[in-house]
């Protein structure tokens, strides 16, 4: 029988980036593909990702939007920018007031601006106009987070909007076709747990270890043209 879970994000990692070049394959050209990670614990597969396309790395940071007096509870999610994405049903159960909608945006465009300065410096934001773009994160639970990451790709210009995750139940995956033009998620278990459930290894990715992912990337090209 299949293992279900995976032993962790290195396995995961590979599996999604065999994937997404198996879901691309004719989608690349023209133009170089951008693949754009969740921090943190998209980080090390969105590398693993970019690796296989031989694509750019980047950070997109959309910040989850939690219930009043439950924070746990994603009511939505937001950018830095105030890209939002509201989910109805789950404002509907929380009765969330505009009022505290407002501030708790506001808190969380600050922390996702304050993240991006955090990990990329002041390294220039890439273009997305006319790139395919892939959005990944470790795991897909309610979506919030995705789908708001999603709606600021395609308001930057994005040719082709990819969202992409090791794992992530089918009603997730089924709603996110309507923000993407493409969902790649070679894992739907049902029933569907926490992310973690799915990973006999999901340990914490530190603030340090994006930094030593990214920093790393982003030197390959030139170390790569000094050895041509």
């Amino acid at each position: 029988m299949t293992r279900a879970l995976y032993l962790d994000r290195a396995e995961s990692g590979r599996a999604l980036a065999a994937a997404v070049r198996q879901g691309l394959h004719g989608e690349l050209a023209p133009g170089k593909p951008l693949v754009l990670a969740i921090p943190r614990g998209g980080v090390p597969i969105g590398r693993d990702v970019a690796s296989a396309l031989d694509a750019d790395l980047d950070l997109v940071v959309p910040r989850k939007l939690g219930a009043e007096g439950n924070p746990e509870y994603a009511i939505g999610a937001v950018m830095s920018d105030g890209t939002a994405y509201l989910n109805p049903e789950a404002l509907s159960i929380t009765m969330a007031t505009p009022e505290y909608i407002e501030a708790e945006k506001g808190r969380e465009m600050r922390e996702a601006a304050r993240r991006l300065e955090a990990y990329r410096g002041g390294r220039s934001d890439p273009s997305l106009s006319g790139r395919v773009v892939i959005v990944v994160d470790d795991g897909i639970a309610t979506g919030a987070t995705m789908v708001a990451a999603l709606r600021w790709v395609r308001s930057r210009g994005a040719r082709m909007v990819v969202a992409a995750a090791p794992v992530a139940p089918r009603n997730t995956v089924s709603e996110l076709r309507q923000e993407a033009d493409l969902v790649i998620c070679p894992r739907t278990p049902e029933p569907f747990y926490a992310i973690g459930a799915f990973y006999e290894n999901f340990g914490q990715v530190s603030d340090e270890e994006v930094k030593e992912i990214l920093l790393e990337y982003w030197k390959r090209p030139a170390r790569d043209a000094q050895a041509r």
